[in-house]
Formats: structure tokens, sequence, C-alpha cells
């Protein structure tokens, strides 16, 4: 934080110019777009003084040549996790809204969950001159965007918080949610309940299966290892773990699906087995109320809206210490969820 107090009139959104560094290293303006440049005719000294202050200042060249006045550029940028993944739909159109209300344009890319790839794209999005960035991460060290939020890009973290930096974060109420759903599956006489989730190193993830291991320990019930399955939501892997769970001496009788990829092939994997098994998932899904599905279901429209307005109140000058805000969920009971162990 004390290269913040170096740099006077430290606002967001307004971002240093090859001005501003020429002024710093005591050069001209034509010297300091040779150094950004990589052209000729400058002597070794006067470019470390150049580099120097570009580091200090957080300067990044206008790939877009459209920076405004002020030094905004009237656009945002959101990293998404996958932008085939429903879940992110409502997200992204709830950011654009709040965006086209700012007069700002929303340009968006995918991570595919890949921590290289979401530094690509976000640092790409720097170097565009976004005046702000919300972030779903897929990594777990964001110290990569010290310079540009030191430099006046407004961060705010949604889904999931920043890693090892202190930033805005908007997120859904993992834990409580899935304690929630797993206290329900209990409350209609369940005791051996099945949970099968993303990767642990995934925050949300990890807080699903806390809140599920809350749950079984609230109401005193044991959890086997075999009933625990984390990893890749790929098809094989889930339809496996339902295969294990569901054959073992002492099979689950329910099951918990701790995202909605998860439980749209855990649905395919229960329509032929033999015994109703009972389920409920976390994340609503396409068709969920017609098929009968209980499910914990997150508000990505609200997530979305929240992170955009915390992004634009940053940009308009709102210095004020990071936040966390945690939205609730809703368990919406449709039939799935209410089925009762078979000795009941």
């Amino acid at each position: 934080m004390a290269d913040i107090a170096r740099r006077p009139d430290h606002r967001y959104g307004n971002r240093p110019t090859m001005k501003d560094v020429a002024a710093r290293a005591g050069v001209g303006l034509k010297t300091v777009s040779r150094v950004v440049n990589g052209e000729p005719g400058v002597t070794p000294d006067t470019e470390r003084r150049v580099q120097e202050a570009i580091e200090i200042l957080g300067f990044r060249r206008n790939d877009s040549a459209r920076v405004l006045r002020k030094g905004r550029t009237a656009t945002v940028g959101l990293v998404l996790e996958d932008l085939a993944d429903p879940f992110y739909g409502p997200l992204s159109r709830a950011v654009e809204e709040v965006a086209r209300a700012h007069g700002a344009l929303l340009i968006n890319g995918s991570s595919a969950e890949d921590p290289y790839r979401e530094q690509e794209l976000a640092l790409a999005l720097c170097a565009r001159r976004v005046d702000g960035l919300i972030v779903i991460p897929a990594g777990t060290d964001h110290r990569y965007l010290e310079p540009e939020i030191r430099a006046g890009v407004a961060t705010v973290f949604v889904d999931r918080p920043a890693g090892l930096i202190d930033a805005d974060a908007v997120l859904s109420d993992s834990f409580g949610g899935a304690r929630d759903g797993v206290a329900h599956l209990i409350a209609h006489g369940h005791r051996r309940i099945g949970f099968i989730g993303d990767r642990p190193r995934i925050h949300t993830a990890s807080e699903r299966l806390r809140g599920y291991r809350a749950a079984m320990e609230d109401a005193s019930l044991p959890v086997e290892d075999a009933w625990v399955s984390v990893g890749s939501t790929g098809p094989e892997r889930v339809r496996s773990a339902v295969r294990e769970m569901l054959a073992a001496p002492e099979p689950v009788t329910a099951l918990f699906a701790g995202n909605n990829r998860v439980l749209v092939t855990v649905v395919r994997a229960l329509s032929g087995h033999p015994r109703r098994v009972a389920l409920v998932g976390f994340d609503d899904i396409e068709l969920a109320d017609l098929l009968g599905i209980t499910v914990i279901a997150q508000d990505a429209a609200a997530l979305g809206r929240t992170a955009a307005e915390r992004l634009f109140r940053r940009l308009d000058g709102v210095d004020e210490a990071p936040e966390r805000v945690v939205l609730g969920t809703t368990l919406l009971a449709r039939g799935s969820g209410e089925i009762p162990p078979p000795s009941v």
C-alpha cells in the first residue's frame, strides 16, 4: 500500500499516462514513447529511469487508443469461469445492465477454470484500459492485480473471494446453503447421506463440503469416507461416485450434489436406479421445477448486480475499506429432497 501513498491523486479510474511517466522520469514525452514501443535512440540509463517510473506508477500502454477525458474509457471487464455454464448467463446479464446504466460497455471472457488463463485475460483487459474488473477467480493468488489496482483499476471479485490480496467480494452463502440442504434431508429421516462435489481447491466447493459436514455434525451423525466424493465435475467421475455410493453394503439413502453440473449428471444416473433416492442439489437447473428436484437456489443475477454496483461506486470515487458481501440462498422443496429413506 506504500506505493499508493507515493502516487498523488490516487482515484479509481484515473489511470497514469505517458505524460505522468515522463514527468516522473524527468524525460520528454517522445522518449517515453520510444521506450514503451521498443524503439531505438534511448540510452540504457534513461531507459532504466523510464522503466522504473512505469513500474512505480503502474502505467500500461493504451492498446485501444481510446482513452477518454479524465483517463476513463467507459469499459469494464468481466472474467467468467465458463461462458457455457447456465449459472453465468444471468450473472453476466446483470453486470451488463448495470454497466449500461452507467454508460459503460462490458467486455467479458472465460478463464475455463484455468488460473493462468484467468491472469492472461485479466491483464489483457487492463492493457485495453478498462476502468474496472469483475472477476470470478479460477486461481488462489491475485497479487498479479496489485499494480493494476494501484494504478486505478477498480476490482471486485464475485462468487469466490480473491486470493492473497484485500479486495471487494460478493458471494453466495455456500456454507449456509449446503448446511440447510443436508439438514433438510436429515429432517426427512435420512442418516446416510452422500456428498458429490467439485474440486476442493475451489472456494465454493470447499464451503459446501464444510456445510455438509456441519449439518451432519449438528445431527450427531457420522460421515464415512465413502460418502464423500470430490473432484472433476465430468460425467464419468460423477456417475462412478453415484454407483459406488449406492452399491455399498450400507448404501446412502440420499445424495447432495455440490453444483449444477454435478446435479445434472446425478439426475441422469438416478433415472435408471431401481429404488428412489432422495436428492438435493446446490444451484437450480433448467426444468428442475418440472422434474421435481429440490435445490438450494442462489440468485446469480443478484450476485452480478451487487458486484457491478459496487464496482461503479468505486469508479465514482467512493473510498472505503474492501468489503465482503454474502447473499443468502433459498431452499426450493419440489419433491426429490422429501423422499423418505426405505426404512421409513
